[in-house]
């Protein structure tokens, strides 16, 4: 059965997309069979990452190991109960075409509450949410004082992981490993990362998720998505001398893929 990889945030611009495309496709750069949904029906950032990589692959001559995007099947109104929700079952039947040819599965949630990212989330073996440095994105997860110092209790995402929680544990299944990853760090105000470290390290142990490295703010991540690259990619394209920005983006990136601890893989770049 596959593992199931979600990627969630309600809050935009956290770095959701770019987490997703460098996992899922480090992932199948090791070998892995990876399958991927984009839940942001509208912007379907990651399809169109996908589309950039066969384009560049074609015009390059390359052939570059990526993951497969899939549409989310269409359902038949008709063929729906009276009172079940025509994008649980979309859902669902994506996953349960998907599972049994796949090592894993990952999930791009949108920057907004919805059904589907609901769902998503109940389905999640690992759960990923990227956090700006920001007391402004920290308060999806939680209420804080004013000196940002006492936590008043959780806010809507983190109720939102614990209906999901309780939804898995009711249908007997294991419980989620929740990463929430310091995203998009700066280099300066250096007052504000610390109070935000310490703030987010007592929120996990309240509720219960692994504190994980993410990315920097990087030029790096926006030049390569119109070729639908990633860092992992850059030696093959021809691409010799690595920059200081560009090796260190790449051990981020390392260090996310050892923190998810995810079954079955090791880490050979």
């Amino acid at each position: 059965m596959a593992h199931i990889i979600v990627v969630g945030n309600e809050k935009g611009g956290a770095g959701k997309s770019t987490v997703s495309i460098h996992v899922a496709t480090a992932l199948a750069r090791m070998g892995h069979r990876v399958a991927v949904l984009d839940l942001d029906l509208r912007q379907k950032t990651f399809a169109r990452y996908t589309e950039n990589r066969k384009r560049f692959m074609q015009e390059a001559g390359l052939d570059l190991p990526f993951p497969s995007y899939h549409d989310l099947p269409e359902i038949d109104p008709e063929s729906l109960q009276p009172g079940e929700n025509i994008y649980d079952h979309r859902l669902s039947s994506a996953v349960a075409s998907l599972e049994p040819d796949n090592d894993f599965i990952l999930i791009d949630c949108p920057g907004s509450h919805t059904r589907l990212s609901q769902v998503a989330h109940s389905l999640a073996d690992t759960l990923i949410t990227p956090l700006n440095d920001s007391f402004i994105d920290f308060d999806l997860l939680a209420r804080i004082d004013g000196d940002g110092e006492k936590i008043l209790g959780p806010s809507v995402y983190s109720e939102m992981v614990w209906n999901a929680r309780q939804l898995r544990a009711q249908a007997g299944l294991k419980p989620i490993d929740w990463l929430v990853l310091r995203n998009r760090l700066g280099a300066q105000n250096m007052v504000n990362k610390a109070k935000m470290e310490k703030a987010v390290e007592r929120l996990a142990k309240r509720i219960g998720f692994r504190v994980a490295p993410g990315f920097n703010e990087r030029v790096i991540f926006r030049e390569l998505f119109p070729r639908g690259l990633t860092l992992l990619d850059l030696r093959d394209i021809g691409v010799k001398g690595l920059n200081i920005s560009n090796v260190a983006a790449r051990q981020e990136l390392r260090e996310l893929m050892k923190s998810l601890n995810l079954p079955g893989v090791e880490i050979d770049f």
